[in-house]
């Protein structure tokens, strides 16, 4: 239907001036007497004649259109439109697809996320935790009962999804609770309604009495019609009068919605969101409260259905993700697959390792042959009451785990563990609860110690470690930590590696009288420190990689009449004093990788040694005193500058290893034969042209045990040969 407007001209007669109309009866009179002759006329219509045609009404109506017509009736349908597409804008879906950008959530993922969180909110919850949950205030019934156990079980994709869930809405939270552009975006949005309601309201109440059906139109158009004033019907007015009223009761609904939505957000505090409720209701107490735009769209999504809230709680507890965590985790790790692990460690231990797994399987526990458990880089993780269950379970090692106990389990360890292996870079993963393992036997400790609790962990007292035969610290210490003397009376064994800071307070050694073993190594050592001479029980002494150059305090070394092995390697030694004599009861001694260029005679009156390692020095000449030494078993100068082997060394007839690498040896004496129990001799990087057919007088021989080049090897005779290759 066309919006139109028909017009017809209006006289307009003097004031007190009519228009005589003739007398109907006069006019046929006198039309009858001036034609007698015809025969009876026409009748003729009646009413005022206008002599116009219809291009002028045309014409007229157009003219009266434009000028006459008011513009509110004229256009009412586009400001209809008009206002709709500017409510569309600034309507709640804006916030919605505001929303969806914020959380990076693609669109083909709701369904999915849905579904996983209506599986989810059911199987994340802790065993303990009933989550029949009761009625409140702010909640709407539902009850989720767990009436199987294997309810709550997950198949593994179920299980992955619920795990991208928690994942996402971690994220969804790390990002969304950060500002609150979306809380004053909708405030604004909501002002800007509320503006444009009153406005459009107000100008569609005065104007709405402007749609007329008679319009009356003063053109200037005499002229061309004879007519100027016209009298209009506008043919849509009655429908636009009806549709504007009704308009203007859509707007009012629309406005006081709006109203109401501004009311609810400056009377409420939107920006803070408190699961108080749903933490009484379900058990959980670990879900937190949140603000800004989080708290926001929750407080909206309560408006529309408070229970979307709830499920949505139940992903921001840990308690839950651990839950879920640990029910994939159990899946996957079943006790047939951690038997398949064990593997037998250098302790003859039972050992089963796990690594950056996100927790600890509960069946472990169902592993009852376990001796030793390595754990490394797992977080945040409890060792349950179950670990009882582990009756053999001796060894413990921690690598840069987070592990905390249950009372049980605290009660368990005290009595059962006799092994720990420590390693943590922070004080989250150092286990204080390592103080009261009253039946350890050895600790071991690798990260940064200090006596300053501003820096780092500080090794507090150790006096509840009854039975603790050995301690290994493995760090950065400047001097030996008080702690170490509180089990002086009992350790036996103690190891210290300081990774090249220099350890300049050694006086507390002089209390560990009861040491058979000490290991100082990379500590920066430049002389022997004095405090080890009081150490009247030490059997082995370690000074591996420090930095000494001179021994001469090795005669002190007389007064420790126990010790049997002295390692000196790693250092810058130059020369061997001859007070080493004095040194009687050595067994084992090893000055390798050090620059010694001589060796003393007086080396070889520590008649005892069965091991000697001389290896990478400068060595060029071994002295026939080494004939004396008839206990060796062991002698190594690999990696020297010697040309000549002495006789006498081939006296040394219980040897079985014997390394001459890579030095300058040009000839091997047929006394070789003599080596009757020879196992391993290493020969190459030598200058040899010829093997002595004598090697095989070394049964014991074997070609495996022969370190020579294969062409040097061909040198030999050929039953020697076969005699050397048969097994």
């Amino acid at each position: 239907m066309q919006d139109k407007i028909i017009c017809l001209p209006q006289r307009m007669m003097p004031p007190n001036q009519t228009v005589p109309l003739p007398n109907r009866t006069e006019v046929e009179l006198e039309e009858s007497s001036l034609l007698p002759h015809l025969g009876p006329l026409p009748k003729e219509m009646t009413g005022l004649k206008t002599d116009l045609d219809l291009q002028q009404y045309s014409f007229i109506n157009q003219m009266c259109y434009e000028k006459a017509l008011h513009w509110y009736a004229k256009y009412f349908p586009y400001l209809v439109l008009i206002h709709t597409l500017i409510f569309m804008c600034f309507d709640s879906p804006w916030t919605t697809r505001a929303l969806s950008e914020v959380s990076g959530e693609n669109p083909e993922e709701k369904d999915h996320t849905k579904l996983s969180a209506s599986r989810c909110s059911i199987s994340v919850a802790p065993e303990e935790v009933n989550l029949e949950k009761t009625q409140s205030l702010r909640s709407i019934p539902e009850k989720i009962v767990v009436d199987k156990p294997t309810a709550s079980a997950l198949d593994k994709k179920e299980g992955e999804q619920a795990k991208a869930l928690f994942e996402k809405v971690k994220k969804f939270r790390l990002h969304v609770e950060e500002g609150d552009i979306l809380y004053i975006m909708y405030v604004r949005q909501t002002v800007v309604k509320v503006f444009k309601f009153l406005l459009i309201l107000a100008y569609n109440s005065i104007l709405v009495s402007e749609v007329q059906i008679t319009v009356k139109c003063n053109v200037e158009i005499q002229d061309m019609t004879g007519y100027k004033h016209f009298s209009c019907n506008h043919t849509m007015a009655h429908l636009f009068s009806k549709l504007s009223y009704c308009y203007l009761c859509f707007v009012a609904v629309y406005g006081l919605t709006s109203l109401y939505t501004s009311y609810w957000l400056f009377y409420r505090s939107l920006k803070e969101y408190s699961f108080e409720y749903v933490r009484q209701e379900t058990g959980i107490d670990d879900i937190p409260d949140v603000k800004n735009d989080f708290a926001f769209m929750l407080h909206m999504i309560d408006q529309y259905d408070p229970l979307y809230s709830k499920r949505f709680a139940v992903f921001l507890s840990e308690v839950s993700e651990n839950k879920l965590k640990q029910l994939n985790l159990n899946h996957e790790w079943t006790a047939d697959k951690l038997r398949q692990r064990l593997l037998t460690n250098t302790h003859n231990r039972l050992e089963l390792q796990l690594f950056m797994l996100p927790g600890l399987p509960d069946t472990i526990f169902e592993v009852t042959e376990l001796q030793s458990l390595k754990l490394e880089i797992i977080y945040n993780i409890t060792m349950p009451a179950s670990v009882s269950k582990l009756e053999d379970l001796q060894e413990l090692s921690l690598y840069q785990c987070c592990l905390k106990l249950h009372t049980t389990a605290t009660s368990f360890l005290k009595e059962n563990l006799k092994v720990l292996r420590v390693k943590f870079d922070d004080s989250r993963e150092f286990p204080n609860w390592l103080y009261g393992l009253r039946s350890l036997e050895e600790l071991y400790l690798t990260g940064s110690l200090s006596s300053d609790v501003s820096k780092n962990v500080v090794l507090e007292s150790l006096r509840e470690l009854k039975c603790l035969k050995a301690l290994s610290l493995k760090s950065n210490l400047a001097k030996i930590p008080q702690s170490i003397v509180d089990v002086s009376s009992h350790l036996q064994r103690l190891y210290i590696y300081n990774d090249g800071t220099k350890l300049v307070m050694l006086n507390n050694l002089k209390k560990m009288i009861n040491l058979t073993e000490l290991e100082l190594a990379r500590c920066d050592l430049e002389r022997i420190p004095h405090a080890i001479f009081s150490l009247s029980n030490l059997q082995q002494l370690d000074l591996k990689e420090n930095n000494l150059r001179s021994i001469e305090e090795i005669v002190s070394f007389q007064h420790l009449r126990k010790l049997t092995c002295l390692k000196l390697w790693f250092n810058s030694i130059m020369y061997i004093p001859e007070h080493i004599k004095k040194l009687g009861s050595l067994e084992r001694l090893y000055f390798s990788h050090n620059k010694i260029e001589i060796l003393p005679s007086h080396l070889f009156l520590c008649n005892k040694l069965r091991y000697l390692d001389l290896s990478n020095n400068d060595i060029r000449f071994i002295p026939p005193e080494i004939g004396v030494l008839q206990s060796l078993l062991y002698f190594s100068v690999n990696c020297n500058k010697i040309e000549n082997l002495p006789d006498e060394l081939f006296f040394c007839k219980k040897l079985k290893t014997l390394k001459l690498g890579k030095n300058a040896l040009s000839l091997l004496s047929p006394k070789v034969s003599y080596l009757v129990q020879l196992t391993h001799l290493e020969l190459k990087g030598n200058h040899f042209e010829v093997l002595p057919a004598e090697l095989g007088n070394c049964r014991a021989l074997k070609r495996s045990g022969l370190m020579v080049e294969d062409t040097l090897f061909e040198t030999l005779p050929s039953e020697v040969r076969g005699q050397m290759k048969a097994e």
